[in-house]
């Protein structure tokens, strides 16, 4: 039987090629993913151990983010026997300017310290060893454009401008905060001059000769003192290595949901293609019953051929993920900052075994529905003229439409339950489970779904010609069979239209906000820092003094001092009359902010909900002096961190000292853009380190990040949609084998080779087309519920443009399916079809 196996095999192996294209493909990207997350995992490792196995000892604060290391630490550390040296790391904000003269990022770059101890060596260049000179980070000198041999400045503690020479760059690698804020490196002393810093953020150490390394650890510990953590190089690399591969796993754990995408749209591939074998050679397998093969063999011979198949495409898929894997990691490497795009790619063997056993196990499950048919063949199937059992798709009928009729309406009673279901992840779970039941219930209507497609568009077909209504009348012909085809092609534009819906929606709700709450044309603010320093008033009163400028609004802020998340915010809006100044204010539930003067407040409506306040009634205003009584005059629902809202003069007074802390500017009518710009830039030009932002810049960045985010999902569902059109054009090429007489029989009453490609082609671009469209009508209706889910107050929005080129696609891949098919059809010579059975 084994035997039978193979030659069945080697007889009908063109058959199960778009097959093995399509398991090989979804293996690649499961094995491409593994080894690309394995080489990244290994190159933040290999990065990090091999710049913290530098030091013996490194000593560091027990709060990392703001404790320090005690100076006079390091000359104890010095001073002890089992040390050889030690060196202090000196870090702290020092603002780096661009070559505009303004300062980089809304956060101030970290200024830290290098010398001839240190962890961290120049990638291109040297090290600072002098007052005037400074290193920067790969990603400062990316960000600025500076190079070595530039100057580049560089704001004190005092606010004043000093000037270094670029001697050198440094990578520091998966450094999170260096990634954010990037780097400044100076020499030990000049650092402790530019940062005003205190303490050190580390001691590094090295052991004396033949001093080991935990005696040299606890030799430190000793002398550290408390409020320290003394740990070995080794200790910390891995610690740092931990902390990367993090990072690589959430990467990795994204990729391999796209992977299993992949794979599933395979599976309904291999599905369909081995029920359309086992129903076209049923006569061989009747054949096989009557010269004594039992039901289990049969059975084996069809799951052989699975393993087979499987296994063969499965070795093609994991040798093409591993180039994937390493072409990923040589591309992506700058980009994801590991500082290693040349590493060697690591191969694991979990990689090639998980490779080989997702791709043969998804072959033999998928296989083994048609294999359990083929067993209940009877030997009398061998004695019938067809080779076709027709009957398969004749009854899509009343099952069917009962399924349907229950799990279609389940899914979307799960959506609307979704809408209350108290949180936005719980929301989400709910929507997911509906998703999936949808998809079932889909699937199980498929057939009836393709009729009754096929059925609307019929007459149009029919008028367009004889070709076009011969496809027609295949495609309602087999609607099983057909369903099948279309439902991998289905998962893939769910799944992107669904994404594209979300991205429109947050596009689209995100606009709203930024029009209803920065109604400014301009908005100033400072760089985030510990202490977050006011903006200078100076600048509002230049602002306002400009002609250029209409409105000029400054927002102070303060706290009832209650730490954390719980602490009451107060603010104020000076500069226009509080019902135009607060453009957060989205609705008055009660009172009016015209209604807010000195003596009275406005509070945000879920503190007032939180404290059981309305309009009329008293509330206190903690302030550093005491509490001050005043009077509840509005309750507004407020996009806004702040929970009450003062006149300016009872903020003055409660908060003597407050400075402005966001300037929002409006353009006079008429004014010229650029004038505005100059003058708004004129105002801080003395002050480098506020941030400038217009409402046409947030919207161009957030614009930008999720439509990278979208095109980087639709490539990596665009394999998923790639291997569903090959199931098409499988399907579709078997389909012209099964029907090689009956198409014979069309050429010889008269109709054209170019007739009988033109059938094909209408064929699979309506296969196509019913795929995407159920597939859109999923998307949209499930990204609406997603997105609802998981934000509030979300204008929802369809993508129009997009989703027409999705349905542009679909045409595309249709005609693309048709091609190999189509051209096999129209060469079959006519005698040589008639005179076979």
């Amino acid at each position: 039987m084994l035997r039978t196996t193979l030659a069945g095999l080697r007889l009908h192996k063109g058959r199960l090629v778009t097959t093995a294209l399509a398991i090989a493909l979804g293996v690649m990207f499961v094995t491409g993913t593994l080894v690309f997350s394995d080489t990244l995992r290994a190159s933040f490792a290999d990065q990090v151990m091999g710049s913290a196995e530098k030091m013996d000892v490194v000593v560091l604060p027990e709060d990392e983010r703001r404790g320090t290391v005690p100076r006079d630490v390091l000359a104890e550390v010095r001073d002890l026997p089992e040390i050889d040296r030690a060196a202090g790391v000196t870090a702290g904000d020092a603002p780096l300017l661009d070559k505009d003269g303004r300062a980089v990022g809304s956060v101030p770059t970290l200024g830290v310290s290098v010398g001839d101890l240190s962890r961290y060596s120049a990638a291109e260049g040297e090290l600072p060893d002098a007052p005037g000179e400074a290193a920067l980070a790969t990603v400062s000198a990316s960000a600025t454009g500076y190079k070595v041999g530039d100057t580049a400045t560089v704001l004190g503690p005092d606010g004043g401008k000093h000037e270094f020479t670029v001697t050198g760059l440094i990578d520091f690698g998966t450094a999170a905060d260096v990634s954010f804020r990037g780097a400044v490196a100076f020499t030990p002393q000049t650092a402790v001059e530019m940062t005003g810093a205190e303490g050190f953020a580390e001691i590094d150490a090295v052991a004396a000769e033949g001093v080991p390394r935990q005696q040299a650890v606890d030799a430190v510990a000793a002398v550290a003192g408390s409020g320290t953590e003394v740990l070995t190089g080794r200790e910390l690399g891995e610690r740092l290595a931990d902390q990367a591969g993090a990072q690589a796993d959430v990467l990795a754990a994204g990729l391999l949901l796209f992977a299993l995408v992949s794979v599933l749209v395979a599976a309904i591939v291999i599905h369909n293609t081995f029920a359309i074998l086992v129903a076209q050679r049923q006569r061989e397998m009747a054949l096989l019953r009557c010269v004594g093969a039992v039901r289990r063999q049969v059975f084996t011979s069809v799951v052989a051929e699975a393993l087979v198949v499987g296994l063969a495409a499965s070795a093609l898929g994991v040798l093409a993920g591993i180039g994937l894997g390493a072409a990923g990691f040589a591309l992506g490497a700058d980009a994801l900052n590991t500082g290693a795009s040349g590493a060697a790619v690591v191969l694991q063997p979990g990689a090639v075994l998980i490779g080989l056993a997702a791709g043969t196990a998804t072959t033999l499950f998928s296989a083994l529905l048609p294999a359990r048919r083929a067993m209940s063949v009877p030997p009398l199937a061998a004695l019938r003229t067809s080779a076709v059992a027709a009957g398969l798709d004749r009854r899509p009928g009343l099952l069917r439409a009962a399924a349907a009729s229950v799990l279609l309406p389940a899914s979307a009673a799960v959506v609307f339950l979704s809408r209350d279901a108290g949180s936005p992840q719980a929301g989400l779970y709910l929507v997911a489970g509906a998703g999936m039941v949808a998809f079932v219930g889909v699937v199980v209507a498929g057939p009836l779904l393709v009729r009754a497609a096929v059925a609307a568009v019929s007459p149009l077909m029919r008028a367009l010609g004889v070709s076009s209504a011969l496809a027609a009348d295949n495609a309602r012909r087999s609607p099983r069979r057909a369903a099948t085809a279309t439902i991998a092609l289905t998962v893939g534009a769910t799944l992107i239209t669904g994404y594209a819906v979300i991205n429109s929606s947050m596009m689209s709700t995100m606009n709203d906000l930024l029009d209803e709450q920065f109604p400014a044309d301009y908005q100033i603010t400072g760089q985030f820092t510990d202490e977050n320093p006011a903006i200078p008033r100076q600048v509002a009163r230049d602002l306002r003094a400009a002609p250029e400028t209409a409105q000029v609004v400054a927002q102070r802020s303060a706290t009832d001092g209650t730490p954390g998340p719980d602490a009451t915010w107060y603010s104020t809006l000076d500069g226009a009359p509080l019902e135009e100044a607060a453009s957060a204010v989205r609705q008055e539930r009660a009172g009016d902010l015209a209604d807010v003067r000195p003596g009275s407040v406005a509070v945000q409506a879920d503190y007032a909900n939180a404290e059981g306040l309305g309009v009329g009634d008293p509330v206190t205003v903690k302030t550093p002096d005491g509490e001050r009584g005043l009077e509840v005059a509005a309750v507004v629902e407020a996009a806004a961190v702040w929970s009450v809202l003062m006149a300016p003069e009872d903020f003055a007074a409660a908060f003597p000292g407050k400075g402005d802390e966001i300037i929002s500017v409006v353009g006079a009518e008429g004014a010229e853009a650029a004038k505005l710009r100059d003058a708004v830039y004129a105002a801080v030009e003395d002050h480098p380190t506020l941030q400038v932002d217009s409402v046409a810049q947030m919207r161009k960045q957030f614009e930008d990040v999720l439509g990278t985010a979208f095109l980087a999902v639709v490539a990596m569902l665009g394999l998923a949609v790639v291997i569903a059109v090959f199931g098409i054009a499988n399907t579709l090429a078997l389909s012209v084998l099964e029907r090689t007489r009956e198409s014979a029989l069309l050429r010889a009453m008269g109709l054209k080779r170019a007739q009988l490609r033109l059938m094909l082609v209408w064929e699979a671009v309506l296969l196509c087309l019913i795929g995407a469209l159920v597939g859109i009508g999923l998307g949209v209706s499930f990204g609406w519920a997603a997105a609802d889910a998981a934000f509030e107050d979300l204008i929802f929005s369809v993508p129009i443009a997009q989703i027409a080129g999705f349905v542009g696609a679909a045409v595309a891949a249709g005609l693309l399916a048709s091609v190999l098919p189509s051209r096999r059809a129209a060469r079959t010579s006519i005698t040589a079809a008639l005179a076979s059975e």
